[in-house]
């Protein structure tokens, strides 16, 4: 049994498929992160390749590559692109998600309580650690890793390899998709910061009416109290605010792949 031959079509077309589900794996939660080994990635990566690329080409029987190394260049960046803004999505979540739990933790009095990040590895909020750990044990309950698996056979559905399309649209769903960090991050912290701050107008009434107390020794653990507490209370509701946001993402993917491949 003779090792079969492979031309330089079917090696480029190969490498096309893996590096838009290379750069999809490098983007997505929990996976792309940076506590996970590289090797796990590339061979995660490789193992999907080898699984679509059939489906790819024979799906595609009169797609023929060119010799032009500009446009291999350009076809390079693109199958990047697409594997990339793949996962842009559900990025923008979890980072609104660390956002918000950066900002409780700065109004609870934990600005200097910081952990060392294994994804980002940067300094970040205790507290934006254990909600984002929240967030990625609901992200793998509610099986929503396996939506981006979906995804990839879609694309190539959508958008064959080369294929990508750039367009003013695409720009502004991506800037669009950029906004839920920001109401993540309110939705999550907005119920634990109104609290904070009713407990510090009333420390400084207390302050006023009473100047024989402390509020700064007092206040400290207060706050910190405070905060824990209604952080504890508040969980269920964060659970069920990452649910609705994880449940809108097949939508998010679905206008993505439409943008890119028109």
């Amino acid at each position: 049994m003779g090792i079969p031959l492979l031309d330089s079509e079917q090696v480029l077309a190969f490498v096309f498929v893996f590096l838009r589900i290379g750069a999809m794996l490098v983007m997505i939660p929990v996976i792309g992160e940076g506590s996970v080994p590289v090797r796990v990635k590339g061979g995660l990566a490789i193992l999907i390749a080898l699984v679509v690329y059939p489906a790819v080409r024979s799906g595609a029987p009169d797609w023929t590559l060119q010799t032009d190394t500009l446009w291999i260049a350009w076809a390079i960046l693109g199958e990047i692109l697409i594997g990339a803004l793949l996962g842009f999505a559900a990025k923008m979540i979890f980072a609104g998600i660390r956002f918000g739990g950066g900002m409780i933790g700065m109004q609870m009095g934990f600005a200097i309580v910081n952990v060392i990040d294994p994804a980002t590895r940067t300094q970040s909020s205790i507290i934006a650690e254990f909600q984002y750990m929240i967030a990625a044990l609901v992200y793998l309950a509610v099986d929503a890793h396996h939506l981006f698996i979906v995804a990839i056979a879609e694309s190539y559905r959508l958008i064959p390899p080369a294929g990508f399309h750039y367009s003013g649209a695409l720009m502004e769903a991506v800037i669009t998709f950029s906004q839920a960090i920001f109401t993540t991050a309110v939705k999550i912290s907005a119920p634990i910061m109104a609290v904070l701050l009713f407990t510090n107008v009333a420390l400084g009434i207390v302050a006023r009416t009473v100047p024989q107390i402390n509020v700064f020794i007092v206040g400290f653990p207060l706050q910190i109290a405070v905060g824990l507490f209604f952080l504890g209370l508040t969980i269920p509701v964060i659970v069920i605010l990452i649910q609705r946001a994880l449940a809108g993402l097949s939508g998010q993917i679905q206008g993505l792949l439409r943008l890119m491949g028109s």
